[in-house]
């Protein structure tokens, strides 16, 4: 079955003046052009190929080999392309704009600035459609993942507390200031890791790797960063927070709990002058 807003393998039916009719088999009474633009270089009838399904300007269906930066039922970081008297129109790798009503925008969009969007299918038109009220679309009331799980995030925008996240494209996280070592910004995609499950499911992520379980994510950076420093760093308990910033990229109180940890682990020393790898 071709599904709007997805990618499907299809064959390739036979060449017409406007391009190639592709369908599910040989068979297939339902049918789909790939315009002449997007056909690969060299091809037979009976060939497979996978295409992107969705309505051209005619509200045709449609097929292409562009690839989209979002998929159905998905979230995007899209510039907008131009604003209408009826809404915004994001650029999304495919010729068609994407369109995001008014009331489906967070707040008021403007032309070049980019915007966390989800795609969806719009039931009484059947048209793919934006929304930048991204929090219609997650949930944190059934979780599908567990304390120290891997995940895939995508950064959703920066405040005083952190970096809000969506995690696994369900659930909403928050990857709080002190753990945050790393310049990452708005749209950015990575690797984390669920560092907790509080009561009410709000869910704290880091981005380092959660070797030390509940003991303590940092710490692994630490000794990280004491063997690429020759087993001594210059700081202790009682630098100053400036100071352990513009050398790890750490709070001071991540720092402490950090080294704390690794020194009841017996990794590491505590001296005057620093701390030291065992």
């Amino acid at each position: 079955m071709m599904e709007i807003g997805k990618h499907t393998t299809l064959v390739i039916l036979r060449e017409t003046d406007p391009g190639l009719y592709l369908g599910e088999n040989m068979n297939a009474e339902d049918v789909v052009l790939l315009p002449h633009k997007y056909k690969p270089e060299s091809f037979e009838i009976g060939d497979e190929i996978e295409v992107f399904i969705y309505l051209d300007y005619d509200e045709r269906l449609i097929a292409t080999t562009l690839e989209p930066h979002v998929l159905l039922n998905s979230f995007g970081y899209l510039r907008c392309a131009a604003v209408s008297n009826h809404g915004a129109f994001m650029e999304w790798g495919l010729e068609k704009h994407l369109f995001v009503s008014f009331k489906e925008q967070a707040r008021p969009m403007k032309v070049d600035n980019w915007y966390i969007v989800y795609l969806y299918l719009d039931e009484q038109t059947n048209r793919l459609a934006g929304a930048s009220k991204t929090n219609q679309f997650l949930q944190n009331e059934t979780l599908t993942i567990k304390q120290y799980d891997e995940v895939n995030i995508l950064v959703t925008h920066l405040t005083e507390k952190g970096a809000n996240v969506i995690i696994n494209g369900v659930h909403k996280g928050l990857i709080y200031i002190e753990d945050i070592f790393e310049d990452i910004r708005t749209g950015d995609r990575m690797k984390a890791y669920i560092k907790k499950i509080r009561e009410d499911n709000k869910i704290d992520v880091v981005l380092q790797t959660l070797g030390y379980k509940s003991i303590e994510p940092n710490a692994q950076f630490i000794l990280d960063e004491l063997k690429t420093a020759g087993g001594f760093i210059a700081l202790h308990d009682k630098s100053s927070p400036d100071a352990i910033k513009n050398l790890l990229g750490l709070s001071k109180k991540s720092f402490k709990r950090a080294i704390g940890s690794l020194y009841k682990d017996k990794q590491i020393t505590i001296k005057e002058d620093g701390i030291e790898l065992i």
